[in-house]
């Protein structure tokens, strides 16, 4: 099997690993003694079901504004606002968490004020759930040990606080409807992403398009590819293949690429029929 080389991370070498897990089981422990279900929790705190159950495992980091909401709404009567400070100050320590390879890419991503994101292969990593993320990593050839495929589903569901701060960068996801319909770890796994995709994709920050099977034209048949713009600077797009990176500068390749993402938008469905789409897989319309 496959096994990851890379640095410690930050949270294993100067210990907020602990903490966090810490503060996961407290989480647990003041939900299951408030008689709330994780669904429940994440309804009444604004967020995702999935993001509770990995914040409960030590997985995913919880931010001070959701420890702030969650003391009140469990009634931790100031307990979980206590480890406030401390949050802040691992976080402030953190850095990105990824493949050497990727580490680039990844800056640029959590600098951006604007991606956009095709796909027609699988859900966009920003996207997944925890489970359909773990499937992915699961069917990863060569294979990958347990414990770098635990290692990458949590980094790959850090990268998604992207979604959290306010004011967002704002998001653009084009996926082709193909990506809908394959069941990735199964039938549960894939109605929970699904799920999970009419969630983002209400998110003031984000519109989300289908491009239906039966679209004669297909512009970007090559594959998946992102355009991601940091902050005061120029667009610049990303490939990846066989799980090899190509991050595109030159203006003119990034303007095609640019141009065959302005006719995908054409093509698809509009977000609100999109949504609709989505909702009509699930039985819901």
């Amino acid at each position: 099997m496959e096994k990851e080389v890379r640095p410690e991370r930050p949270a294993e070498s100067d210990g907020t690993a602990h903490l966090f897990r810490a503060l996961g089981k407290m989480i647990k422990v003041l939900r299951e003694r408030a008689g709330m279900s994780q669904r429940e929790l994440a309804v009444a705190t604004h967020c995702g079901e999935d993001l509770i159950s990995a914040m409960e495992r030590g997985v995913r980091t919880p931010q001070p504004e959701f420890l702030a909401l969650a003391d009140d709404v469990l009634g931790a009567g100031g307990l979980l606002r206590a480890t406030i400070g401390e949050v802040r100050e691992a976080l402030a320590r953190a850095r990105t968490r990824h493949p050497e390879w990727y580490r680039g890419y990844a800056n640029l991503e959590a600098a951006a004020s604007q991606l956009y994101v095709y796909s027609n292969q699988a859900v966009p990593g920003l996207l997944q759930t925890e489970a359909y993320a773990r499937a992915i990593f699961a069917q990863r050839r060569p294979l990958l040990s347990e414990e770098t495929i635990e290692k990458r589903v949590a980094d790959r569901l850090d990268r998604q606080k992207i979604f959290e701060p306010w004011p967002s960068p704002t998001f653009h996801f084009i996926l082709d409807e193909s990506v809908l319909m394959r069941p990735i770890g199964g039938r549960d796994v894939l109605e929970e992403q699904l799920r999970r995709l009419l969630h983002i994709g209400h998110l003031r920050t984000v519109q989300l398009q289908v491009v239906p099977l039966d679209r004669i034209e297909q512009p970007s048949i090559d594959g998946p590819f992102t355009l991601v713009t940091p902050r005061g600077k120029q667009q610049l797009a990303y490939l990846e293949i066989h799980g090899n990176p190509k991050l595109i500068t030159e203006p003119e390749e990034v303007r095609v690429l640019a141009v065959r993402y302005g006719i995908m938008q054409s093509v698809a469905l509009a977000p609100g029929e999109s949504m609709a789409a989505i909702e009509k897989m699930l039985g819901e319309r």
